[in-house]
């Protein structure tokens, strides 16, 4: 027993040493953000600087319209895929689950190059669509959800079929509700991903009126006005970071509860 105790608290010390490694910085940048360069207290004048110095609305709004289509198609590519692995019988139903899992073996950086080519061919180039094309399609998102469908009775879904459900209606009425915990998670993963997107929008945008806001920070980070600024780096940097920390921290139980009850270890 005091064994076990001692394993416990040996953990209990390492989580907290490394959540120090992640947290300090995080506490430097609000700190730094609120404190003017020249000193003489705390205030908002380097949030103000640094939204006048840069068009953070239109990188915001570019980085919300991107993060949320972006979501949604996902959304409906994913539970459709994600219930016929799922549910469906057909030939080499696994082998083809396994092929398609590769895409998350695959890093991002190997198919900016065809992406392109592909982009430049349907004429896209520097548009917001040539930035959320490429992520229509989630191999994670089929994954995450495929697991929280299996682990659906599915004595559930044979209920509802008797009572005269179809297919479409089974998936709207039995496993999304059920699965609105893994939903959530993978829309923190999605959203996330994309608010921190950085290099395949540099690559296909050339202007401020379809660059996010991961993009707009570097541009804005580089102008000599700023580069010797840290209040108003860490402001700016603080701009775009919060939104995405205040929703974690809104819906963290929910995407902690998903990957406990989803078997991803």
């Amino acid at each position: 027993m005091h064994e076990k105790s001692g394993t416990r608290s040996l953990k209990t010390v390492w989580t907290l040493l490394f959540s120090l490694v992640w947290i300090v910085p995080l506490v430097w940048v609000v700190v730094r953000s609120f404190e003017p360069d020249g000193g003489g207290g705390y205030s908002l004048a380097n949030f103000a600087s640094a939204w006048d110095a840069a068009p953070f609305p239109i990188y915001y709004m570019n980085t919300i319209e991107i993060a949320v289509c972006v979501l949604a198609v996902q959304l409906i590519t994913s539970t459709f895929a994600a219930y016929a692995f799922a549910r469906f019988e057909f030939p080499f139903r696994n082998a083809l689950f396994m092929v398609y899992l590769v895409q998350i073996m695959v890093p991002p950086e190997v198919l900016i190059f065809p992406n392109f080519s592909t982009i430049g061919d349907l004429g896209l180039v520097d548009t917001k669509l040539a930035i959320m094309l490429p992520y229509f399609f989630s191999a994670f998102g089929v994954f995450l959800l495929r697991q929280a469908f299996k682990g659906i009775p599915i004595e559930l879904e044979e209920a509802a079929r008797i009572s005269g459900c179809n297919t479409l209606q089974v998936i709207w009425h039995i496993d999304v509700p059920l699965a609105i915990p893994t939903f959530v998670a993978f829309g923190l993963v999605s959203v996330t991903r994309q608010w921190s997107n950085f290099l395949w929008p540099l690559v296909v945008t050339n202007s401020d009126d379809n660059r996010p806001l991961s993009l707009g920070m570097s541009m804005f980070a580089k102008t000599t006005e700023s580069s010797a600024q840290w209040g108003t780096l860490s402001a700016a940097t603080l701009l775009v970071i919060a939104p995405v920390l205040i929703v974690f921290v809104i819906f963290q139980r929910q995407f902690v509860s998903s990957f406990m009850n989803s078997g991803v270890k």
